[in-house]
């Protein structure tokens, strides 16, 4: 991670304790990051969550009960650049992301990402609980 993304995120973590403490929700603190940090809702909730990219992967191997094959840091990275850059997250990466950190998954997209998914695909992705 470079300096200025390291530093980032302790200030996010920094942040979303603080948020944490006084009752605020992790939907609720990934748009008062947004304030600060233009970002894509994905990288935002993960320094919402407080969680550095080998933790979520760390978590994501756990709930799928894999190893490497499953997520790699690189992968998650692409993810959270897309659509700019990377590569856009499938529906269960969105589904297992959003169960780490706390959210529905159509929380981790923006309205424009969205309507890059199917129809059905949307409706899946606001009607599941991550």
């Amino acid at each position: 991670m470079s300096g200025t993304g390291y530093q980032t995120l302790l200030d996010c973590r920094r942040r979303s304790r603080y948020l944490r403490q006084h009752g605020f929700s992790i939907d609720q603190i990934a748009v008062i990051l947004a304030l600060d940090h233009p970002a894509t809702p994905l990288r935002l909730y993960r320094h919402a969550a407080g969680l550095t990219a080998a933790q979520v992967v760390a978590a994501f191997h756990r709930l799928t009960d894999t190893t490497g094959a499953g997520l790699r840091e690189s992968r998650l990275y692409e993810h959270e650049t897309w659509p700019e850059t990377g590569r856009r997250p499938s529906l269960y990466t969105l589904r297992l992301l959003a169960r780490i950190y706390g959210t529905q998954p159509a929380h981790l997209l923006t309205p424009a990402m969205l309507a890059t998914y199917t129809p059905r695909d949307q409706h899946a992705l606001h009607r599941t609980a991550g």
